[in-house]
């Protein structure tokens, strides 16, 4: 047994260090060990205090125990950090964030990375937060070749620049007169596109960016060499530059001329080397992530009292899939017009309403936050016709699957009255590897975005502005007018695809049902193979002209069969038509 005066840490170490190195040995052996370790034991504490049993580590040793201090990072972290914020991370960031030990440390981290990119930084809401999500959707949804969207050229560089502020787009190639800077003449292309953005902050003004597809596959990628679009580039005899025409030069001269293989003259090719420089500069300042930056941007702050005189007003909550684990999740806020005091200024009624809404956790960690005023301008004469109309606030949050608690205080700011509005949601996971379906929505408003604006403003999903109609606090559906359009949106994630051919296959049916008999008044099937090349995502849009209908109330069903995974999902609204 264990002297009395031998330290409880010692004898629990001394154990293990006995059966570690003597378990292959008979009891009265261990015994016998145990009590020469244990005189040691003695002898050494006595000289020195020092733990007899502490040994020096090999190198191997240290190192497997600094692995063991260090958990494993979860798949989630590893997807924020090589996915999320894979563009935008700065290498001193990255080698700090595989550093830390614990989920915790890590949710810290990833707090203070968010903050540090907030242009206001004053404010609740985080702006650069939020466009980059929306960057990351539109990457998805549009620049996709074989490859997620994100990880594309053209994606990596929308997501750390934004939309380009003109896109030249030649999306099939063929007949291509060269401008004078890149030899003149006339050739053959490539598909390919040039992106100029009037001023990046840390790379320059007129920053013209080319990609281009010589895969003819959709795979448009980034390059230094404007002359490698040319399909006719290696033909000879084709595709000639006016100094080829003319006998200056050769087609092989292009090839022997430094970075780029554009078939100029001697005195275009000596202006092109003297650029060289600045164009691997530029590409590799394109190549970094974006500089950690603080904007000053003036924004109202709109103070709230809680008072008992309540405003009511509706709010909906939707989701939409960004990425495997973050979720965008539209509220939209809907006061009636009679609800708000407007104020007459010079022949305009106005009314004023201040929006403060708090997104928090079941452990009251707040998750986001957003303020805003919305302002009405009705002409006076119009006004008491207006009073059954509304006005529509829409903010959308990215935030990951999970349960939430969303609070939202509205404050009429001329008449002096407030409303409150509370309910708990769950963020949906919208996992890989099983079928799944964004918010079906019944929207007033459905329509196409012009280029510049694709991924952001109020009510922008993509490539579409689409206004929800949100249904009343009393349970009572949406309603539409007979001259009205009743408008359908919805989002399929995870189609499986076909290993043979590429593409997914499956079919949408569309039953529009009257409630009370639950006869279908429309039915309609589509198939992904009269959609085009569908791949495992896909946008449903569908309009139906509420004249079409008599009044009532009606429940539409989308269901989606994935004819390879063999799973379905039937999303269902319910709406009225007066």
């Amino acid at each position: 047994m264990f002297p009395g005066k031998l330290p409880l840490r010692a004898a629990i170490g001394f154990v293990l260090t006995v059966f570690l190195a003597c378990g292959a040995y008979a009891s009265g052996q261990q015994d016998a060990a145990k009590t020469s370790d244990q005189a040691e034991s003695s002898q050494g504490q006595g000289a020195s205090g020092a733990d007899p049993l502490k040994r020096p580590l090999t190198e191997k040793q240290k190192k497997a125990n600094a692995k063991s201090l260090h958990q494993e990072i979860s798949k989630t972290y590893k997807k924020w950090l090589d996915e999320d914020v894979v563009y935008i991370i700065s290498p001193e960031e990255r080698s700090a964030f595989k550093q830390l030990s614990n989920d915790e440390e890590r949710d810290n981290f990833i707090e203070a990375f968010w903050q540090r990119r907030d242009p206001t930084p004053d404010t609740p809401e985080n702006e650069f937060k939020e466009d980059h999500y929306r960057r990351i959707a539109y990457a998805n949804e549009h620049f996709a070749a074989g490859i997620p969207g994100w990880k594309s050229d053209r994606g990596r560089m929308y997501i750390m620049y934004g939309q380009p502020d003109e896109i030249e787009s030649h999306p099939s190639g063929g007949t291509y007169e060269r401008p004078f800077d890149e030899g003149g003449g006339e050739t053959s292309t490539y598909p390919f596109e040039d992106w100029r953005y009037r001023y990046i902050e840390g790379i320059g003004d007129q920053i013209i960016i080319e990609f281009v597809d010589t895969c003819m596959c959709g795979d448009y990628h980034m390059t230094l060499d404007r002359g490698e679009k040319d399909a006719l580039a290696k033909v000879p005899g084709a595709g000639l530059t006016l100094n080829e025409q003319m006998g200056l030069s050769t087609k092989a001269d292009r090839f022997t001329n430094g970075l780029e293989t554009l078939g100029g003259g001697q005195d275009m090719q000596i202006q092109m080397q003297t650029k060289e420089f600045d164009r691997l500069e530029q590409f590799a300042k394109l190549n970094r992530p974006p500089p950690v930056k603080f904007k000053d941007l003036e924004e109202e702050i709109v103070s709230h009292k809680i008072i008992t005189n309540l405003m009511p007003f509706d709010v909906r909550a939707d989701f939409v899939k960004v990425t495997s684990d973050t979720v965008l999740v539209p509220i939209t806020i809907q006061i009636k017009n009679r609800d708000i005091t407007f104020t007459n200024k010079e022949g305009v009624e106005r009314g004023v309403v201040n929006i403060l809404g708090r997104v928090s956790t079941l452990t009251g960690h707040i998750a986001q936050t957003f303020e805003d005023t919305v302002t009405a301008d009705i002409p006076a004469e119009l006004l008491p016709k207006a009073t059954d109309n509304s006005q529509v606030y829409w903010k959308a949050l990215p935030l990951k699957p999970g349960r939430y608690k969303v609070d939202v205080v509205v404050k009429d700011v001329n008449g002096d009255r407030v409303g409150r509005w509370s309910k708990g949601v769950v963020v949906p996971d919208f996992a890989d590897d099983k079928l799944d379906a964004s918010s079906l929505i019944l929207a007033g408003t459905m329509e196409p975005v012009p280029a510049k604006n694709v991924g952001t403003g109020m009510f922008v999903i993509g490539t579409t502005k689409v206004v929800p109609r949100v249904p009343s606090a009393d349970g009572k559906p949406v309603v539409f007018k007979r001259g009205q359009k009743v408008n359908f949106w919805m989002q399929v994630y995870n189609l499986s695809v076909d290993d043979k051919t590429h593409k997914a296959s499956a079919t949408f049916e569309y039953d529009v049902v009257e409630a009370t008999t639950n006869k279908a008044i429309v039915h309609t099937i589509e198939s992904t193979d009269k959609m085009g090349n569908i791949g495992d995502q896909v946008t449903l849009q569908k309009t139906l002209a509420a004249a079409n209908l008599n009044p009532g109330i009606y429940r539409i069903e989308i269901k989606v069969n994935d004819n390879i995974s063999k799973q379905s999902v039937g999303p269902t609204a319910t709406f009225a038509v007066e």
